[in-house]
């Protein structure tokens, strides 16, 4: 009797055990689940935390939303002018909607995986199909991929249930019979711009040159002008007080002129003279007061 009390009671517990395993369940922080009821799907995007479910009928699935990367290979894509590029990239996805990421994929990453590849293929082929080389070069890489994320991220939010955070180029290689013509058309790019800032310079440089000598020809036109003027009033000045001083006394200016003019005409070496000797010029050489006559 113990040992059938003993029986059902472990039995019990093992029910128990059984039924809270398989009626209680946990969605970690990092997932989102659908709760199946043979395959129908019954609750959707369930959230963290300790849930309930009916065993035997009911089943979860739980899917991984942390932002996963699917690595490209290197592809192959052709310019806006037929010019080839090769194009590695990787892509930063995650899923947004379990319900329609169930759908899609039966909750299958690889199948995901294989769904993606061809659109983001297909968005990077159209992308750099409508760019030149020259712009694929000059331009931000980030730039480069706004448009293309922006699109395939709406595409595949419907589609499959997931967001399409970012599209990041790795590298962009030129094949070998393009790298030469780039780099020539480069050479060619940044040798004309080098002309054209020389030219600038030297047209700035003659325009500060030709304001520099106009400026000049103004200073020294000024200042001509001014040492004219300075000059003239100097020699008026001198002219004012030589009249004064030769009011003042005419006879001692009369022998003073005449001792420069002696000064002047012999202090050459084999000057010659033939003046009259009772002439005006020698008066003070005879005697030292001229008579009045």
């Amino acid at each position: 009797m113990i040992n059938n009390r003993s029986l059902l009671i472990v039995g019990g517990l093992a029910a128990a055990a059984w039924l809270a395993s398989s009626s209680l369940y946990v969605v970690d922080e990092t997932e989102r689940a659908v709760k199946l009821r043979f395959g129908e799907i019954v609750e959707e995007n369930i959230q963290p935390g300790l849930h309930f479910k009916v065993p035997i009928t009911q089943t979860i699935r739980k899917f991984d939303t942390r932002v996963l990367t699917l690595d490209t290979d290197a592809s192959r894509y052709l310019t806006l002018e037929q010019k080839a590029v090769i194009v590695d990239s990787y892509v930063k996805w995650q899923v947004v909607d379990p319900t329609r990421y169930y759908e899609a994929t039966a909750g299958d990453e690889m199948q995901a995986v294989r769904l993606i590849h061809p659109r983001v293929d297909e968005s990077l082929r159209n992308e750099f199909g409508r760019l030149n080389l020259q712009q694929i070069i000059s331009e931000q890489r980030d730039e480069l991929m706004t448009g293309p994320t922006q699109n395939l991220d709406e595409l595949m939010r419907d589609e499959l249930g997931v967001a399409i955070l970012d599209i990041r180029v790795k590298r962009i290689d030129l094949p070998e019979d393009v790298s030469s013509a780039v780099y020539d058309r480069m050479r060619s790019e940044r040798e004309r711009e080098a002309r054209e800032w020389r030219a600038q310079g030297q047209e700035e440089a003659e325009r500060i040159r030709a304001n520099a000598d106009r400026r000049r020809q103004v200073l020294l036109a000024q200042a001509q002008e001014r040492s004219e003027t300075l000059r003239g009033e100097g020699d008026a000045e001198a002219a004012a007080i030589f009249s004064q001083a030769y009011g003042k006394d005419e006879e001692f200016f009369s022998f003073w002129r005449s001792l420069e003019a002696y000064r002047d005409s012999f202090q050459g070496d084999g000057d010659m003279l033939v003046l009259d000797p009772s002439s005006d010029f020698f008066q003070y050489l005879k005697t030292p007061t001229p008579t009045d006559e």
